[in-house]
């Protein structure tokens, strides 16, 4: 089966007809979808999906971007992490494209993130835009790669991907790299290890070729993987394979919990 490894099919787009999203996943052999946490005010709605649908499971954390709302703490996250569905600390990082003065808040905040999963022992989910540089920084100085994860959606170029590879990190690709001109994304998809590398939607954001222009959502991951498929030489039976496994070490419980 496929797994897409990070959507948010709680946002409103698709939550109000997951039993269409859930069909399509099944049309398109996607057997796992990941529903990541943005805020801890939304976290329930995240939680009632996973709770809800043996195919979705969830993270827990505050998305850089979230401004006024609820501060966690590192034991409030470590508590809720210990929910049985939750598998991933994040979607945490940084994020200098919307916050362009850098403000202090975001780092602290990471920080709190990257304390909690290695207290917790689960993967972080890791968004980083135009903040390279300081994510791997504070990775690094907060010792992340005892807790291992991913760096989802990634965009940056391929010093920053191994960099991060380097920390023991998965690199995970959207459906930007359908996109003919995101030709630094589509480089990283070829020169990342085939043991290191995800797939996922970030739905409802982001569809790919040829869904570019919809509500994206996890059926649509199957796009993702054929196109790094081609870009590789691999056959899309070969991609599914090798990111599927990768999904499941990075994530040792998921499997289990799947199949509940």
């Amino acid at each position: 089966m496929l797994v897409d490894s990070h959507c948010h099919i709680d946002f409103p787009d698709l939550s109000n007809k997951i039993s269409q999203v859930i069909d399509l996943m099944n049309d398109n052999g996607v057997g796992c979808a990941v529903c990541i946490g943005v805020t801890l005010e939304d976290l329930p709605r995240v939680l009632a999906l996973a709770e809800a649908w043996p195919a979705i499971l969830a993270s827990v954390g505050v998305h850089p971007e979230a401004t006024d709302v609820r501060e966690p703490s590192v034991a409030e996250l470590v508590e809720l992490a210990r929910h049985p569905r939750v598998i991933a600390i994040g979607e945490t990082g940084l994020d200098y494209y919307w916050h362009k003065d850098a403000p202090e808040w975001q780092r602290e905040r990471f920080r709190t993130h990257i304390r909690a999963a290695r207290e917790a022992k689960k993967p972080l989910v890791i968004h980083t835009r135009e903040a390279a540089a300081d994510t791997l920084r504070l990775m690094k100085e907060e010792g992340a790669a005892a807790a291992g994860g991913v760096m989802h959606c990634f965009t940056e170029t391929w010093p920053v991907a191994e960099a991060a590879l380097d920390q023991g990190f998965y690199i995970s690709m959207s459906g930007i790299v359908t996109f003919k001109k995101a030709q630094t994304v589509r480089e990283v998809a070829q020169r990342v290890p085939l043991d290191r590398l995800l797939v996922e939607t970030d739905s409802p954001y982001l569809a790919p070729v040829p869904q570019r222009g919809k509500t994206n959502q996890p059926g649509y991951v199957k796009h993702v993987a054929e196109e790094v498929a081609r870009l590789r030489g691999l056959s899309y039976q070969e991609l599914v394979d090798a990111t599927t496994n990768n999904f499941f070490r990075l994530f040792p419980d998921a499997r289990s919990k799947v199949a509940q």
